[in-house]
């Protein structure tokens, strides 16, 4: 296969519709909406990036983005539903009934000393904003298999970088020098590492070489962006991968704060990860679970053995995570008491206040990952079937409905005080 991710221009590989398995019938009817006005009106409208991925790889995109040669003012003359975001990277947002959302792209190009204007502190601006061609913009993004694009003008797909090739090859490149492109915007490193993870492919041998030597840039990232993605992690179900990847080639540490990883904790995310995707993990679960086998070790060394001593030492461990990752307190409050609670089911049943531990909203969430930690390393599973017992033996059928759907039993209405007349004043 020819190399072609470092921007060489080279004529792009077309596969007509009848090589392909991309159907309209896969795509989101207002996006097809889109497609259609922009191309009707002498436009170019193509699919780009992940959705075109996602549907030859025989998977349902989240969203669908669409790229075109109109500019975002000439797309909003199009749309009276269109509204332009984003300063630095302007970018049309076309909003439908039912909140559904597309996203409309004018392609870009790499700025030229020529198109920067003479004030320094707008050329940031100024280079994300610099209009160009379909191949220009193949190559302004960051792996070969997001570049492709889908044409709705004859249905053919268009391949700039050699991404086609590395779908059926399975393997994960980045387009131009990956030592240039990761200095260039260092959350691409961990982006690289999400990615192998979610589609199983093979990251090239050049990224992996270019990601461990570089591997510290990722302490400049926006501590925000990192938070974010460490969140995406956990909704795409490959946290455990990821992290234990990232530990592998030393970015665990400045990706999260100076973070040390362990096995435990790495093996802990893999089974939360094999939960169904219909099954939401809060932050402060996700927090709590990053802490918990630390937070366990601790434990076994405090002089004292008191709820209030586990509370403080939480409070310790999460405390510096958070004021870096500027998490807000309720979720580090709801993460410490996740962590005093997989502590208080640590010490088993029969202690003071269990019929209240019992009620509290956090327990049923405690004990879910407490019983996580005990799958994982196969240890205390008998406390963890006593507190489940119990945890079923304390909700009533008035807490519960019985069956999916089945009403909960009426309340009881208050009766109403009769008003009584004033007294008469003598």
């Amino acid at each position: 296969m020819v190399d072609n991710t470092a921007g060489i221009a080279t004529p792009p590989v077309i596969v007509p519709r009848s090589e392909h398995n991309i159907s309209r019938q896969q795509i989101d009817d207002d996006t097809l909406k889109v497609l259609y006005r922009l191309n009707r009106h002498g436009y170019r409208a193509l699919l780009v990036g992940g959705c075109v991925r996602d549907l030859l790889l025989g998977r349902q995109p989240k969203d669908f983005d669409v790229a075109t040669n109109a500019t975002p003012n000439q797309v909003k003359k199009l749309f009276r539903n269109c509204f332009l975001v984003g300063r630095r990277f302007r970018l049309a947002h076309i909003r439908f009934a039912g909140g559904n959302l597309i996203e409309v792209a004018t392609f870009r190009r790499e700025a030229t000393a020529a198109d920067l204007p003479d004030d320094e502190s707008e050329h940031r601006h100024a280079a994300e904003n610099v209009f160009g061609t379909p191949a220009e913009d193949a190559f302004r993004r960051d792996f070969t298999i997001n570049s492709l694009f889908y044409d709705i003008a004859d249905f053919s797909l268009i391949d700039y970088t050699g991404g086609l090739q590395d779908l059926v090859d399975r393997k994960l490149r980045v387009i131009g020098d990956p030592w240039v492109r990761f200095a260039e915007d260092p959350v691409r490193m961990l982006r690289a590492l999400e990615f192998a993870a979610r589609l199983d492919f093979t990251l090239g041998p050049r990224a992996q070489a270019a990601l461990r030597e570089q591997a510290t840039l990722i302490e400049t990232a926006a501590p925000a962006r990192i938070r974010d993605e460490f969140l995406e992690l956990i909704r795409h179900r490959v946290a455990g991968k990821v992290l234990r990847s990232a530990a592998g080639c030393g970015l665990l540490g400045p990706l999260l704060n100076g973070y040390d990883g362990d096995e435990t904790t790495y093996a802990l995310f893999e089974q939360l990860d094999r939960r169904p995707a219909t099954d939401p993990v809060t932050e402060g679960a996700a927090l709590a679970l990053l802490f918990l086998t630390r937070f366990r070790a601790r434990c076994d060394a405090l002089e004292t053995h008191s709820v209030a001593a586990a509370a403080k030492l939480a409070g310790q461990l999460l405390t510096p995570h958070c004021a870096y990752f500027h998490i807000a307190n309720g979720i580090r409050h709801q993460a410490r008491e996740l962590l005093v609670g997989c502590y208080r089911l640590a010490q088993g049943r029969g202690q003071r206040g269990e019929n209240r531990f019992l009620r509290n909203p956090c327990t049923a969430e405690a004990l879910r990952l407490y019983t996580l930690f005990s799958m994982t390393t196969g240890v205390e599973t008998e406390i963890v079937s006593a507190w489940q017992q119990a945890a079923v033996a304390t909700r009533t059928p008035a807490a519960i409905p019985t069956e999916p759907g089945a009403a909960r039993p009426p309340r009881r209405r208050r009766r109403r005080r009769k008003a009584t007349a004033p007294r008469a004043q003598d």
